[in-house]
């Protein structure tokens, strides 16, 4: 296995301190896979609790899902970042049982703003989403100094 590099540790610790605070992804039953710099993949399990009235996981609980793989990818460089925009192709229906990955990676990260894309797959690697998410850098850092 590969060492880590400082950045990708780095991200590790700002994936582990904002983890603890993020109690919708906790609630919603997320997992973190991996955090490296620019990049962050993340899973869920759709619950019973989360289709929708056609049977199919609601589109929300996957806009969740990919925001907060997002979400983990544009601040793993100890930059606070917030989302100033998001849109999704919802591609394929999701069901109860299945489980869902998110992978977020960047495209492009400036100094204020940023680009990045996350695929929502299902257990078979059948893409059911795509996001992109626009992020902006506000004043501080994510881990305490």
């Amino acid at each position: 296995m590969p060492e880590q590099d400082d950045a990708d540790l780095l991200a590790a610790r700002c994936a582990d301190s904002m983890w603890a605070e993020d109690g919708a992804s906790q609630a919603m039953g997320m997992q973190i896979v991996s955090v490296r710099e620019g990049c962050a993949v993340l899973s869920m399990t759709v619950r019973e609790t989360m289709v929708n009235g056609h049977g199919m996981c609601h589109g929300g609980m996957i806009f969740s899902l990919a925001d907060s793989a997002f979400a983990f990818a544009c601040n793993s460089q100890n930059f606070v970042a917030v989302a100033s925009a998001a849109s999704i192709d919802f591609l394929e229906p999701a069901s109860a049982g299945d489980v869902l990955t998110a992978s977020a990676s960047i495209v492009t990260q400036g100094k204020k703003t940023g680009l990045y894309d996350v695929a929502v797959s299902d257990q078979n690697n059948r893409i059911i989403a795509q996001f992109r998410g626009r992020s902006a850098r506000i004043r501080g850092a994510v881990l305490p100094e």
